[in-house]
């Protein structure tokens, strides 16, 4: 599941419903826009490992909404 697959309608529902916090919502934003995990690491200032995590959080939040 790649978050710059899904459309502008399927991108609002999860922003919506998915209750993202600060560091999560960013992270999406930054997917949405195809950024790669290292882009949004130095973006972030975050390590790729926190990054990770957040990706694992977010895409868990994703599935329970699909």
């Amino acid at each position: 599941m790649k978050i710059r697959d899904f459309t502008v309608p399927e991108l609002d529902k999860f922003r919506t419903l998915c209750n993202f916090t600060p560091y999560e919502r960013l992270y999406f934003e930054l997917k949405a826009r195809d950024k790669s995990n290292v882009e949004v690491s130095l973006e972030m200032n975050m390590s790729l490992p926190q990054v990770s995590k957040i990706a694992k959080r977010v895409k868990s939040k994703m599935i329970r909404v699909l």
